[in-house]
C-alpha cells in the first residue's frame, strides 16, 4: 500500500474550502487525470469515480464519504462492491485559523497485483506530485474565489 500527505495554506475561510470539497465533484477541476465525480443515485455521499487510464482506457470505481465533519474534514474510500479491486481512501483536513486555512490532503491506495494492476499504478504514478500540483490548483482556484484575499487570476 502507498500513501501521500501534502500541506499548504490557503487564503480563504474553511467553511468555503470545506463546501468546496465537500461533494468531491469538483476534484476534477485541480487533478488532471481525475474525469469525473459524479454522485450516485442522488446519493451526497456515494459517488462514481471515472478517471484517466493507461492506452486511452478509463478505470472507475464507487466511493463512499466516510468520515464528514463539517469544515473540518472529510475521508472518502472505495466501496467493496464498486466492482473493481482498485481500493484507495483519501482525506481532506481543514485547519480554520481565521481568514485562513491549512489544507491538509492525504490519499492511500492499494493496486491489485498482475496487468490490472500496472495498469493502476500508471494512474498513480508520482503520486506525490499529483497531490502537490492538486493542491496548488485548489490554493489558486479558492483563492480567486475568495473576495477581499487580494489575489488575481493569473492568464496562461
Amino acid at each position: 500500500m502507498g500513501s501521500v500527505t501534502h500541506y499548504l495554506e490557503v487564503n480563504a475561510p474553511a467553511d468555503q474550502c470545506y463546501a468546496w470539497w465537500r461533494g468531491l465533484t469538483n476534484l476534477p477541476q485541480i487533478m488532471p487525470d481525475v474525469e469525473q465525480v459524479v454522485p450516485k443515485d442522488g446519493s451526497t455521499h456515494v459517488t462514481h469515480w471515472k478517471v484517466h487510464g493507461p492506452l486511452g482506457k478509463s478505470v472507475e470505481w464507487d466511493a463512499k464519504i466516510v468520515e464528514d465533519v463539517p469544515n473540518t474534514r472529510i475521508a472518502w474510500a472505495t466501496e467493496e462492491s464498486s466492482g473493481l479491486d482498485v481500493k484507495n481512501a483519501g482525506a481532506v483536513r481543514f485547519d480554520d485559523h481565521g481568514g485562513t486555512t491549512g489544507v491538509e490532503v492525504s490519499l492511500q491506495y492499494d493496486p491489485p497485483a498482475g496487468i490490472l494492476g500496472e495498469a493502476v499504478a500508471k494512474i498513480f504514478a508520482d503520486p506525490q506530485s499529483k497531490v502537490e500540483k492538486a493542491l496548488e490548483a485548489f490554493k489558486s482556484t479558492i483563492e480567486a474565489a475568495t473576495p477581499g484575499t487580494g489575489t488575481t487570476v493569473k492568464s496562461s
